[in-house]
């Protein structure tokens, strides 16, 4: 049975001590249309396992949508419809087989705005926990050490550790985008998806959000879809421009930024357009 099955247990390489990564993500000729629009067209992509890659395009372009293709929530929509060839963790997550909350386990997404629950910081993070362990109790115990752990992994611990029952939504925006963060480690993800993580943000909370990024780099593969060129620049080893659903470049972001390959990348990021 695939990782991604419906009794999906695939331990992580920090779990196992295994040498060899997981698969990042390998797309193959996706195309999704909403209705008779096609948004994607013939995206074939490879992302390393434990890096940064960032997403840049303009509106419409089909950032989001291929972001979420990841784990499947463009499919809430009936008039979707997808063909193509999405891997993570080896298994195409279209197979028959893929379990969709199995697949949201592994594949955590941050949105736009912070969204914390409006229930306490410690049953905020536990409450991955609790959905995908419906069918026993969870010990006390290691609630508190999960809690802990991924507090301290976002950086929350020392600010937060004496008001665990304070509403979550009493957090400033910058907590409250790590405490979502932090809401997805204990599932133990292979990738972290956001979309614009900082747009809500001020100056401060942007470099607290970016800095975060770089310290859960390597244990996670993360996917950024970012407006902000400095942004991407700053904040992603690799980088993707995008232009009317198709990949128009896909390389090291330094190398993207100070040397494109295509001209329109660099009509975009010269601001010619977008």
């Amino acid at each position: 049975m695939s990782s991604l099955g419906p009794s999906a247990a695939t331990p992580s390489v920090a779990q196992t001590g295994n040498a060899t990564p997981p698969a990042g993500i390998t797309t193959r000729d996706l195309n999704l249309w909403y209705g008779a629009f096609q948004a994607l067209q013939n995206v074939t992509l490879d992302i390393e396992h434990g890096i940064i890659t960032s997403l840049i395009g303009p509106s419409g372009c089909g950032k989001t949508t291929l972001l979420r293709c990841f784990n499947r929530v463009n499919e809430r929509y009936g008039y979707v419809t997808t063909t193509g060839e999405i891997k993570i963790l080896g298994k195409n997550i279209y197979d028959e087989d893929v379990s969709l909350v199995e697949l949201r386990k592994h594949v955590g997404m941050v949105f736009q705005q912070p969204n914390p629950l409006p229930i306490s910081i410690y049953e905020n993070v536990v409450f991955g926990m609790r959905i995908h362990n419906r069918r026993r109790e969870l010990n006390r115990s290691a609630t508190d050490q999960a809690v802990e752990t991924a507090l301290r992994e976002v950086g929350l611990w020392d600010d937060v550790k004496d008001k665990l029952n304070m509403k979550a939504t009493g957090l400033q925006l910058e907590q409250q985008q790590k405490l979502c963060i932090a809401r997805l480690l204990p599932l133990k993800p292979e990738v972290i998806l956001m979309d614009e993580p900082c747009s809500a943000l001020d100056v401060e909370g942007t470099r607290a959000i970016e800095e975060l990024m770089w310290m859960l780099r390597g244990r996670y593969t993360i996917l950024i879809v970012t407006h902000n060129m400095a942004q991407a620049r700053r904040a992603s080893d690799t980088c993707i421009f995008m232009l009317l659903g198709e990949i128009i470049e896909h390389s090291r972001t330094e190398d993207l930024f100070i040397a494109p390959r295509e001209a329109r990348t660099a009509e975009y990021i010269e601001g010619r357009y977008g």
